[in-house]
């Protein structure tokens, strides 16, 4: 069996369910229970199940939905548990792959035997990691940009998607308006929102922080301010909008603004890894220790966040980076990411240990991604003119998200334990000047960026 196309051991609010996609099986009928992004499912009766792959199962779908053709891109199937999520290749049968699913699971990661043996996948209707967001844009269909807009508010609210403040009572802001219909003068009130806060804005943030913790925290008086912030920017979306009246007349525009405002981030579309990085050296004994990261791969790149600060400590597109991973059988699996930088002003090259189990399917993803993205540059600038190619940037009185001080999207380099390292023949020295060629093979061998093709060495010598 091939290997699954995407996995994570951290799903989102839309993966909570324990309940297993097959609910009967005959002979050869059987009633599969497919899951949607906002907690609906649809039922499909279907013969001959253990033999029907994910792309026979994906048109009844649509057809139950009525979705247009663009869906066949868009969305695809994914095998879902608290445990482990795996997006179906066309070709695999989801039925057996569910009777596998604990065989993934003992696979791809570490969960105790008691919790993989109770583990019962979902089968679930989301978005294609690899559609592209510029795609996105050039839907119409109403139905099509609810479910997208439904998946990317309930990774936003799950806080999968790190977001600042100022994002997040925005994007809270357009959930308010789809839900709640236009804002009109003394309704709601910042009292109102309060009680369902965490429908709007991510958990971390609808938490209070109290007394002498929250001056020290700093987070805790941000926090505070939640309500009457998202309450502001809810009046915006309708100063900006208009009076529309009914409230599914106003679905796909602000729908539409939504995606819209989820594209800035860089890491939206990506499917999720949980793996684990060395924390730096700290306190009087140098204690150091590793921190849980969710590691997410798109065709944009590869992005690390912090799962406690909500917060990317790492993101490389592929023009910066190499790459390879160590397989089990070897030592502890392991993802390396290389990409340039510096030590105390010396230019050297770092080397990022990604601890997990799921390193081998990381990597396989990063190759596919970037022999996609290669595939597809050509048919990309033929499409888009120069009404398009402006159209994508933000407006020039706009300040692009990733030049924020501070912002939750930037890299935090001094968060992270790299090895600093420069290549001298068969081994690693640390601190030397930068060499010129990479120490992985696996990199973006198109475009510009920091790397070279170069000849792998034999062995991976660690410094």
């Amino acid at each position: 069996m091939d290997g699954p196309e995407g996995s994570t051991g951290q799903p989102g609010p839309a993966d909570r369910s324990h309940r297993s996609s097959v609910s009967s099986v005959g002979a050869r009928a059987a009633d599969v229970l497919v899951y949607l992004a906002d907690y609906s499912m649809v039922p499909l009766p279907v013969e001959n199940l253990p033999s029907l792959s994910a792309h026979e199962l994906h048109r009844p779908i649509r057809e139950v939905l009525q979705l247009p053709d663009i869906a066949l891109d868009a969305f695809a199937l994914w095998l879902v548990s608290p445990l482990l999520e795996v997006q179906l290749k066309p070709k695999h049968q989801p039925y057996k792959l569910g009777r596998q699913s604990q065989e993934l699971l003992l696979r791809f990661t570490d969960a105790p035997d008691d919790d993989v043996a109770m583990d019962e996948p979902s089968l679930q209707f989301r978005r294609n990691v690899f559609f592209p967001k510029r795609r996105e844009l050039q839907i119409h269909d109403k139905e099509v940009l609810r479910l997208l807009y439904e998946e990317a508010k309930g990774n936003v609210l799950a806080s999968r998607y790190p977001c600042d403040m100022e994002d997040c009572e925005a994007l809270g802001a357009l959930v308010c308006r789809v839900q709640l219909g236009p804002s009109r003068p003394g309704q709601p009130t910042a009292c109102s929102l309060r009680e369902k806060l965490d429908s709007f804005l991510p958990a971390h943030l609808c938490k209070r922080s109290h007394g002498l913790f929250a001056a020290f925290r700093g987070r805790g008086a941000k926090a505070g301010t939640g309500e009457q912030g998202l309450l502001n920017a809810y009046r915006r979306v309708q100063e900006v909008a208009g009076s529309d009246g009914e409230r599914e007349a106003s679905l796909t525009p602000h729908s539409r603004a939504s995606l819209l405002k989820r594209h800035e981030l860089p890491f939206c579309g990506c499917a999720f890894f949980h793996g684990e990085i060395d924390k730096p050296a700290q306190g009087f004994l140098h204690r150091g220790g590793r921190k849980p990261v969710s590691v997410a791969i798109s065709l944009d790149g590869v992005h690390v966040i912090d799962c406690r600060e909500k917060h990317v400590v790492l993101g490389l597109r592929f023009q910066e980076l190499s790459w390879d991973h160590t397989s089990p059988e070897e030592e502890e699996s392991v993802l390396w990411l290389e990409f340039d930088g510096d030590n105390e002003g010396t230019p050297v090259n770092k080397l990022l240990k990604i601890y997990s189990k799921q390193a081998e399917l990381m990597s396989s993803l990063i190759e596919y991604c970037i022999e996609l993205s290669q595939a597809a540059e050509p048919a990309a600038s033929q499409e888009a003119g120069p009404a398009s190619a402006s159209g994508s940037s933000p407006p020039p009185h706009q300040r692009p998200q990733l030049r924020r001080q501070g912002s939750v999207v930037c890299s935090r380099i001094q968060h992270l334990s790299p090895i600093d390292y420069v290549e001298e023949g068969e081994t690693i020295k640390r601190v030397k000047p930068k060499r010129t060629t990479s120490f992985f093979s696996r990199q973006l061998s198109l475009g510009q960026g920091s790397y070279t093709v170069v000849q792998a060495p034999d062995s991976l010598e660690q410094g």
